[in-house]
């Protein structure tokens, strides 16, 4: 039974000093984590939900807490958690060779600027996209029922006030909901140490074979990160990203290697995954890039109508219902002058930030003059723009499966075309220097578009959230502003020491490191190689357009099956961008994602026949088992990422690869084995604590 939504003459504490404290311990836990699994894999996860269940459990100890300060909490650990998106792009500097770490300020001023005009963009489209709009904004929603699930609301003490008190039932989702958290989490944690500290357990196992001269290879990775992941993307993706691995394993690469000549002495595992990294990938980014200019080719004009509404309640002087001091308590924005005042402190921080970046450029003042206006400009317009998209995207799909990487590619592409542009006629691209800080301004003005991309995929989804249990906007829109602060400050010193324990993907900052421990970084990865081919006119385009091809080819399966999922209610459809991660990624990480996917999908039919059997409702049947299914999954990721940092640390330190190793090289066939044998314990072991809530 949940609770209704605030009223507008109703006041409890929200933005609460012990509540920015607790959200800003979430934020390093979230933020760490999300840093780790973008890096690792490409993807990171929402922490609304789980930050909403914890900032519960801690929060009911103070007899004064209410549901309103409990959203706040969350709301400020899920900005900042979203923030950490930034990796899609930001470690292509490091890759490319302009930057041998991350300068803390610098990292700190683009996240901090980026996010906080995310948020300052995305004010004026609240009336609009999220009051008066009918989008399901799926995380929002689930956010909200977790709250008032937990907050149990009797009106009581004098004066007119409420006292709020977490009777049994609340009392009982937050501790329970935390315990599942926690159980994910600790065995996650105990295999990600097993895995990459003991070495006890591999990574991953993979079955080599050939027929001819085609080489195939059936992959599965070991990650538990990665199968709470796929659970929570769903198995119409989880199915896209199998395509995906087929289109790359099962087609592309066994058609290249029967077409090429395996050099002596090399093992067709080496010689397969070289075709695949240094041609099939490029398959996948022109698979994702269609996808990325599909989607927003799809959503012009609700980024139009956007737009518009912002422009619209900009003039509006603070009328109620709109933003300003006027009106209802749960309709008062931050007002029109505070987020002018905000934007243009932003934007002047945004352009000092852009300064510093090129303060030690052999190029004249005049010339960093105009590169520092043409970067803060393409930031801002192209930033005010996509905005409007990704709280439309956010409001439809969900902030987890909105094509964030899609934009950057995009954005990347537009910038890198127009400093081509702006290059040839200053003569800065003449010479091979020129050429390197285009690329590295390029990707530096792209980190800016997708800081503002990301938090505004996200803020709309907060604001849904306090909308429901009738927060106050402005407050909340302060909380999502202190988030994106503490999340930048955690983002840099995280990235250093991921960056010098594990590396990345061709970018290894010490000798003797080992490549396959790398950080795949796939997107940042995936937009350097991008604008470096832009400026070095060496971009692999055969594969590209190929990629292109499949891509539009995708497109159009996936508009059929959309009618006729119109016409017969199904739900089949085809993300091709989905399908395109899937070729991108290695195949020991897609593998693992698609089991993740399948799981949920399994455990769907399964709570379906049990809801059927026992004459009820399915969403009655089976509320309290998903809820529990999400926040394992939540658990699995944050328990391997936050090992995963940890270990770095101990790599750091000690200045080894594997310091914590208690098995040598030899041991690596026994390990791969004890890891599969563990791996699929945890995976049953996941469904039967998951089906155990149902009922």
């Amino acid at each position: 039974m949940t609770t209704d939504r605030i009223s507008d003459d109703i006041s409890l504490p929200e933005l609460t000093l012990r509540g920015i404290v607790l959200g800003a311990l979430l934020t390093v836990v979230f933020t760490a984590s999300n840093i780790y699994l973008g890096l690792k894999v490409g993807l990171t996860f929402s922490s609304a939900i789980p930050a909403a269940v914890i900032s519960m459990a801690v929060l009911r100890m103070f007899s004064s807490a209410n549901i309103l300060e409990n959203n706040m909490v969350q709301t400020q650990a899920s900005a900042a958690g979203t923030l950490s998106s930034i990796i899609f792009i930001l470690p292509g500097l490091v890759m490319m060779g302009y930057w041998q770490g991350f300068p803390f300020w610098q990292t700190f001023g683009i996240c901090a600027a980026g996010g906080m005009l995310g948020v300052m963009f995305t004010i004026p489209l609240r009336h609009a996209m999220v009051v008066q709009s009918d989008l399901p904004y799926p995380e929002g929603v689930a956010a909200a029922e977790i709250l008032r699930i937990g907050s149990d609301h009797a009106a009581g003490a004098e004066g007119g006030t409420i006292a709020t008190a977490e009777a049994g039932a609340g009392r009982k989702t937050a501790g329970s909901g935390v315990k599942d958290i926690a159980a994910g989490g600790v065995v996650s944690a105990l295999m990600a140490f097993a895995t990459g500290g003991l070495r006890i357990f591999a990574d991953s196992i993979s079955g080599w074979f050939s027929v001819g001269s085609a080489v195939f290879r059936l992959p599965l990775g070991f990650s538990l990160a990665l199968v709470g992941a796929g659970y929570l993307i769903g198995i119409v993706a989880g199915i896209a990203m199998l395509i995906g691995l087929l289109i790359s394993w099962g087609l592309a690469v066994p058609i290249l290697t029967a077409g090429a000549t395996m050099p002596p002495g090399m093992s067709i595992a080496k010689f397969a995954t070289g075709l695949w990294s240094t041609q099939v990938r490029f398959l996948g980014a022109g698979v994702i890039g269609i996808a990325a200019i599909w989607t927003l080719a799809t959503l012009f004009k609700p980024m139009v109508a956007g737009v518009r509404t912002s422009f619209a309640a900009l003039r509006d002087a603070g009328g109620a219902g709109r933003m300003g001091g006027g009106g209802p308590r749960t309709q008062r924005d931050l007002s029109p002058r505070w987020i002018i005042v905000i934007t243009l402190a932003l934007v002047a921080a945004l352009a000092v930030v852009f300064g510093a970046f090129l303060s030690d450029v052999p190029l004249t003042s005049g010339v960093i003059a105009s590169l520092v206006i043409y970067g803060v400009i393409f930031a801002f317009v192209f930033g005010f723009l996509i905005a409007a998209a990704c709280g439309y995207m956010a409001g439809l799909v969900g902030s987890s499966a909105s094509p964030i990487s899609g934009i950057g590619i995009v954005a990347v592409i537009l910038v890198s075309l127009l400093l081509l542009a702006i290059g040839q006629a200053n003569g800065m691209l003449h010479d091979p220097a020129g050429r390197r800080l285009a690329i590295a301004l390029a990707i530096f003005t792209t980190s800016a578009v997708v800081a503002v991309a990301t938090i505004s995929n996200d803020n709309l989804q907060d604001l849904k959230t306090g909308w429901l249990v009738g927060a106050t906007p402005w407050r909340q829109q302060v909380a999502l502003l202190i988030g994106c602060v503490v999340g930048a400050l955690v983002i840099p010193p995280i990235l250093v020491l991921l960056y010098n324990a594990y590396g990345f993907a061709g970018a290894l900052p010490h000798a003797g490191m080992d490549p396959g421990q790398a950080l795949s970084a796939p997107q940042a990865t995936l937009m350097t190689a991008i604008a470096m081919g832009i400026f070095t006119h060496k971009l692999n385009w055969t594969m590209i357009v190929t990629g292109l091809l499949i891509g539009v080819v995708l497109i159009v399966i996936d508009l059929l099956l959309k009618r006729r999922q119109e016409r017969s209610g199904g739900v089949a459809r085809l993300p091709v961008l989905a399908v395109g991660i899937g070729i991108y990624l290695p195949p020991t990480i897609s593998a693992p994602l698609v089991i993740g996917a399948v799981i949920a999908w399994l455990l769907e039919r399964r709570l379906r026949r049990g809801a059927v059997a026992a004459g009820v409702a399915y969403d009655q049947y089976a509320a309290h088992a998903n809820r529990r299914g999400v926040l394992i999954a939540s658990g699995l990721i944050v328990g391997e990422s936050l090992v995963g940092v940890i270990l770095a640390g101990v790599i750091g330190v000690s200045g080894s690869s594997a310091p914590l190793a208690i098995v040598g090289a030899g041991f690596a066939p026994t390990a791969e084995w004890l890891g599969l044998l563990v791996f699929a314990g945890v995976c049953w072991w996941f469904s039967r604590r998951t089906l155990a809530a149902a009922g």
